[in-house]
Formats: C-alpha cells, sequence, structure tokens
C-alpha cells in the first residue's frame, strides 16, 4: 500500500485517462498502430501520441516491437488484465446516474446485415426517433464474424446476426425464423409451386457473395439434397439480386423478409422451397455488457420482433 501511495504521489494529478486506456487496449488487440487507428477512427500519429502520452503519465513503457507487431510489456500486460474491469466500472456508473434521469438519451452502436437493415430495422428505428429523440441509434452492416468481432471488442454494442454464433463472452438470444423463398422473373420457365434444389440446378443462380452466413445456409440446401449450387453471379446487396433477377437474368433465393414488404418490384415470382429453408435471427452481446437505459430500451424494440 505504501508503495501504490508513493507511486501515485510521483504521478502527481496526472490520473489514468480512459481513452488512452482504450487505445492501448485496440493497439494490442490489432499488433500496429496503423490497424487500431482504422478501428478507432483516429490517425496512426493520433494513436501514437496518445501511447507516448500514456507511457509519460505512468512513467513506465508499455509496448515494445517484437519484429512486425507490437506487444505489451510486462507492465503493459499487468494494465491491460484491468482494462476491462475498469471500462465495466465505469460503463456501470454511468448506468446508475442515467437511472436518474428522466429521458432516455446517448448513443447504441447495432451491426447487422444488410437485408435485415433495409428490411427490418427502419420501421423499429422510426418508431424509437419519435419516442427517444435525444436517443441515437447507429446501424452498422457487415457479415456475422465481422459483427460477432466488433460486439467482442466492445466495438458494437449489440449485434442482430444470422446463427450459427459462438464466442466464450458473447451471450446469443435466438430472436425469428425467417423462411427463404425463391425470387424468379415473371417469365421464367421454372414450374410453379414449391421448388426443388433439382428443379433449380439448371437455372442459372444470382446468390449472395461467398462466406456470407446466407450464402453458407445456401450451398448446404443444395449440398444435402445431392445437387450442387453453381452461382452464375454474387452479390453482396440484396437489392441488386432483386434488380438482376427483375432483368431476367436468373433466379435468387433470398430470405423472407426482404420480399414481405410492397418495396420489391411488382411482378416477380415469390415462391416457397421445398424442402423449406430457414434462418435463424439472434441477438448477440457481450456477456458483461452494461445494459443502459438506452441499450435496453433498443432491445426491448428488437425483442417486440419476435414471432
Amino acid at each position: 500500500m505504501l508503495d501504490y501511495l508513493r507511486y501515485k504521489r510521483n504521478l502527481g494529478m496526472a490520473d489514468l485517462n480512459l481513452t488512452q486506456l482504450q487505445t492501448l487496449v485496440q493497439v494490442v488487440a490489432t499488433g500496429s498502430f496503423s490497424a487500431a487507428a482504422d478501428r478507432l477512427g483516429l490517425s496512426q500519429p493520433a494513436v501514437s501520441l496518445q501511447i507516448r502520452q500514456l507511457e509519460r503519465r505512468l512513467g513506465l513503457k508499455l509496448l515494445e516491437r517484437l519484429g512486425r507487431g507490437l506487444k505489451p510489456t510486462a507492465a503493459g500486460s499487468l494494465l491491460l488484465e484491468h482494462a476491462d474491469h475498469i471500462q465495466t466500472a465505469v460503463d456501470q456508473a454511468l448506468q446508475a446516474l442515467a437511472s436518474h434521469g428522466e429521458t432516455v438519451s446517448g448513443r447504441v452502436a447495432i451491426g447487422t446485415g444488410a437485408t435485415a437493415c433495409i428490411h427490418l430495422l427502419p420501421p423499429l428505428l422510426g418508431q424509437l426517433r419519435q419516442r427517444f429523440p435525444q436517443l441515437d441509434v447507429r446501424v452498422s452492416t457487415g457479415n456475422t464474424l465481422d459483427v460477432l468481432r466488433a460486439v467482442e471488442d466492445n466495438r458494437l454494442d449489440l449485434g442482430l446476426i444470422t446463427l450459427p454464433a459462438s464466442g466464450r463472452n458473447l451471450q446469443v438470444e435466438p430472436l425469428l425464423e425467417d423462411a427463404f423463398v425463391a425470387l424468379l422473373p415473371p417469365a421464367s420457365p421454372l414450374p410453379r409451386g414449391a421448388l426443388a434444389p433439382a428443379a433449380l440446378v439448371e437455372a442459372p443462380l444470382l446468390a449472395f457473395e461467398t462466406g456470407s452466413s446466407t450464402r453458407l445456409l445456401i450451398d448446404d440446401w443444395f449440398r444435402r439434397a445431392g445437387q450442387p449450387s453453381r452461382p452464375v453471379m454474387e452479390l453482396g446487396s440484396i437489392e441488386a439480386l432483386k434488380e438482376l433477377v427483375a432483368a431476367g437474368l436468373g433466379y435468387s433465393l433470398v430470405p423472407g423478409i426482404a420480399v414481405a414488404t410492397e418495396h420489391h418490384r411488382q411482378g416477380l415470382r415469390v415462391q416457397p422451397l421445398a424442402p423449406p429453408l430457414t434462418r435463424t435471427l439472434a441477438l448477440v452481446l457481450r456477456r458483461d455488457k452494461p445494459l443502459s437505459r438506452p441499450l435496453q430500451q433498443v432491445l426491448e424494440a428488437l425483442r417486440r420482433l419476435r414471432r
């Protein structure tokens, strides 16, 4: 205790800076100043300066270069052991203070796929804006792995993703089942009614990009029927797929929510699949994530989508 008091007295008024601490966490997580700068939305010189200021503030070397990467020193590793606890304590303190306010205000960052962003979230976000004008909900899109990584790194508060998903520190809550459908141009020669893989294998498939959770489910649907999946085009945009189908360039298999509204082009044929193909959308957040009032309101609104 005496050593700690003497060390703290030597620091004077220069207490630990939380921004600089989080910058250190990102530098170690990414292994470089430039990658950490990309994650934090800062310039590389700004990240380097924050680390130098933190080291100067503590009077300790926190990072060392090994090969092409940066690794924490013994002192840096010790500080990082406490970083999560420090951030959690701060979040809990802010949550406790927020509970005394009469309004719901603050920022909530959500990560999700493009289809859910376009066809599921807009009405929900509009209702939240009407109820809580001071609630700032930010949405970014990406594949499931990118969203999970951002939630684990605490760069996103919440993810709305396609299962499967896993992570030691993640809480996964299934939300709703979404059945895929076949989307065909009006003049398609394919038979009407439920379509099986064997009926589709010779037709030109317009597919989601390789590696996406949706594409993996579609490929597995064909594989389980002993049929190959041979897309003639691969795209990352559900709206682009619709336009290409409407132009008569092929058919696509899309989540049902993408054609559940009146926004899709009139005249396109929407047909079920046999056997059925479904995906599960789920909420994911860190197990130790403090549930601030803004985050609670967003979670409650999303859970009302459950069906």
